[in-house]
Parts: C-alpha cells; structure tokens; sequence
C-alpha cells in the first residue's frame, strides 16, 4: 500500500439494533450515578479501560458485549444520518 492511499474500513454483521440497546442501558446507568455520559465514553473509546464505566445497573459488563468499535460504527453512523 502506498502511503498517500487512503484505507478503507468496512464493518462485519449489521450490529444496530444490539448497539443501541447496550448504549441504552449503560448512559442511563452513567445518568442515574451522576456522572457525564459523554465524558465517560470518550475515555472508554480512547483508552479502552472499562473502569470509565459504572459497575451500577451492571453498566460495565453490559458495554464490554460488543467491541469497542463495533459501538462507535454505529454511533458514526447514527450521527451521519441526522446531519
């Protein structure tokens, strides 16, 4: 590959549904604890340390289900869609 090329990125299985209800179930865990959703996520996505996430309403357990970018293909995507 040449460097000046751009890579293309494609996902597997159509994963929204299943996406949606796990970032669901995990924001109003993060909501009800009071902390910020949004911060709480980004330093999930960057660094990959579950410990961004509540324990509270089984939170942590329940994002660790898909990986980390199978989640933000699907927030991206829902993003894009509103714009």
């Amino acid at each position: 590959m040449i460097d000046n090329e751009t890579t293309r990125f494609e996902m597997g299985k159509d994963n929204d549904h299943e996406a949606k209800e796990i970032m669901s179930e995990v924001l109003s865990a993060l909501k009800e604890k009071g902390y910020n959703p949004v911060n709480q996520l980004v330093g999930y996505f960057l660094s990959g340390d579950p410990t961004y996430i509540t324990n509270h309403k089984n939170a942590r357990a329940v994002i660790r289900r898909m990986e980390r970018d199978e989640l933000l293909e699907v927030i991206v995507k829902e993003y894009i869609s509103k714009l």
